[in-house]
Formats: structure tokens, sequence, C-alpha cells
């Protein structure tokens, strides 16, 4: 009697997947790294050698590289998952397709307009939620495009005539206008964080506001993940506000006090952002990618249909694409991307009655 060959033993996945991960983490080290010393170099070179760089802003700063490494970390982190893997390309694909820019010229524009920008699908969910998340994006918008480059000594405002009101603006060096700070514009030059304070707050007043009544938000809210960006937010924005009111209204007074909170809140704020719940702020614009993606798909090739009711699925290149990443991830049952939902269930129902159940009789 021959001895017949023994089933050779599966391999254990662990090892390998914590090597895999090992190498997930040394990529994003060396990403963030990487995006690190390129703003280094371009606060250095952009600031003319350091000689339009204010040493007060030094710890804004640092908390801006830090926060470039952080996000380009955890991007990279987050990117070499499968499915994210699969969507990232698919959406960058989509996007320098000519054949898409063919089909729907106009496409790339609306979508960044209305869900990157306007935000839009928030609105089915709740106008008042729309509008809060409104106030804020628009505030961080306008603070961060006024912030950094100030932070970086990129942005100078210098008077010739001494105290003014005359006042140059120069980018780089090179002066872009000039300016009287008693005029229109130039009140909205030196009040724009103070109008982005605003809006931050309302947006995010409501916020807190919900999250202290809406039993829904109450259930799951953790303080970490969701109280503590709003809180953040506030911190920043009145103690910007109270900077103006203590210049303008006390002479000065309290003043220092005051900085050293607002420096420490903003610094803490950049340093939580890659971790926490604001993450989602570089992740938008995948999404934006992914919207394309599906958009001309539907433009130029036929639905799929559920092969168990002949419902519409979704189109062939999303159900195909849905099926891949399910390979990538080793589940072996990626043929169920080609039902709808409801089939889904029901298919789900049946095996258990089948094969679960009767062996309770």
């Amino acid at each position: 009697m021959s001895e017949s060959n023994p089933p050779t033993p599966p391999v254990a996945p662990g090892p390998a997947r914590r090597l895999d991960r090992l190498s997930v983490t040394g990529r994003a080290t060396l990403a963030g790294a990487v995006a690190a010393g390129a703003l280094i170099l371009a606060i250095v070179f952009g600031s003319r050698l350091l000689r339009d760089f204010d040493s007060a802003l030094l710890p804004y700063a640092a908390a801006s590289v830090f926060l470039v490494f952080g996000l380009v970390h955890r991007y990279t982190v987050w990117v070499s998952a499968p499915a994210a893997r699969r969507l990232f390309k698919q959406g960058w694909r989509s996007f320098f397709s000519v054949e898409n820019f063919r089909r729907a010229p106009t496409a790339v524009p609306r979508m960044i307009a209305t869900y990157l920008g306007f935000q839009k699908f928030l609105g089915a969910r709740s106008h008042g939620r729309w509008a809060a998340h409104q106030l804020i994006f628009w505030g961080c918008l306008l603070a961060a495009v006024i912030t950094f480059p100030l932070t970086w000594g990129w942005f100078t405002f210098t008077s010739p005539t001494g105290p003014g009101p005359q006042y140059e603006w120069r980018m780089w060096g090179v002066k872009l206008l000039t300016f009287d700070s008693l005029s229109f514009f130039g009140w909205l030059l030196f009040h724009g964080l103070d109008i982005a304070a605003v809006l931050v707050i309302a947006g995010a007043s409501y916020f807190l506001w919900r999250r202290m009544r809406d039993r829904g938000a109450m259930t799951g809210q953790r303080f970490a993940y969701d109280l503590l960006p709003l809180i953040a937010l506030v911190v920043i924005s009145v103690t910007g506000l109270l900077l103006t009111f203590s210049a303008i209204f006390l002479h000065g007074q309290g003043y220092e006090f005051l900085m050293v909170l607002h420096m420490i809140s903003v610094v803490f704020t950049l340093i939580y952002l890659p971790f926490g719940k604001f993450f989602h702020i570089a992740q938008r614009p995948a999404a934006v990618g992914m919207q394309l993606f599906k958009y001309t798909a539907r433009q130029g090739e036929k639905v799929f249909a559920c092969r168990r009711c002949g419902m519409t699925v979704d189109t062939d290149a999303y159900v195909e694409n849905l099926r891949g990443t399910m390979r990538d991830l080793r589940l072996d049952f990626d043929e169920w991307a080609e039902y709808c939902p409801r089939c889904k269930r029901v298919l789900r129902g049946s095996a258990y009655l089948e094969n679960v159940k009767k062996g309770y009789k």
C-alpha cells in the first residue's frame, strides 16, 4: 500500500502581513520625511534664505512641517491598502483620461465645485449640517491661505513710510501691490483671520450644540475624535479674535498671554490633524476622483445587472474594480459583487437556513 502524500498545510498569513505592514510603514516614513524636507527647503528659499522669515512664528512653521510629515505618512499608509489603492489609481486614470475629457469636458470642474467646494451631498442629510460644514470649510480655507504663507515668510507686509498707512505686499520678495491700510481692501487684508474666525465659530458651535442634544450623535461620539477637533477650532478662533480686541480696545493689555494661548492651540491642532477626524480633509480630493470614475463609467458603458433579479447594480467597470479589490484582499467570494444588496441578503439567509439552522432540528 503506497503512502499518500499529506496535504500541504496552509501558510500562516500573519508573518507575511506583518512584513508587509513594516514595508508600508517604511515607505510612509520615507515619503513623509521627503515631503517635510521639501517644505523646509521651500520655507528657506521662499523666504529668501530666511531674510523674510519671522522668528516669532517659528513654532507655527515647525508645526506645519510636522503636519506635512503626518499627512503624507498617513496618506501613504491609507493608499497602500488594496481597496484605497485601486480607487486611487482609477480616480487619477479618469482624471487624466483624454477620452473622458472629450466625453464630459465639464465633469472635473463641476465635481470639484459641487463635491469638494460646496459639498452638495451633505445637503441631502441636513441643510443645517451643510451650512455648518460650509462655514467651517471656507473659514479654515481662508485662514490657511493667509496663515501658512505668512508663517513661512512667503508673504510680507512692509511700510515704506514708517508706521503707514501705505503698505507693500510682497511675495517671495517681489512686490505685488501697494495699498492703503485704512481702505476697505486694506481692512480685509489685515482682518481676514478675524473673518475666518467668525465663520469657524458659527459652524463649530452648531456641531457642538448638535452633539450635546442629538441622541443619534451622542450615542457613538468619542471625545478625542468628535468633540476635541471642534473645541480646538473654537479655542483658536476665540483667542484670535481676542488678540484683535486686545490690540484695538485694550491697548495691548493681556496680549502676550493671549498670543501664547493662541499659539499653543494652533500648534496642537496642526499636530493633531493627521491623526484625528480632520484627516478626511486630505482624503476628500481622492473621493472626487472616485466620483469622476463612476460618472465617466456610466456615460460610456452598459450597467451591470444583478445575476439573480436583473436589477441594476452599477457599471461594468465599477463591479470589476470591486471584484479585483476583493481578490487583492484574498476574499474568495468576489462573485458576490455581481448581486444587488437585496439578493445578497436573500442568499445569505438561504445559506444560513440550509447549512446552519437545519443542524438544530
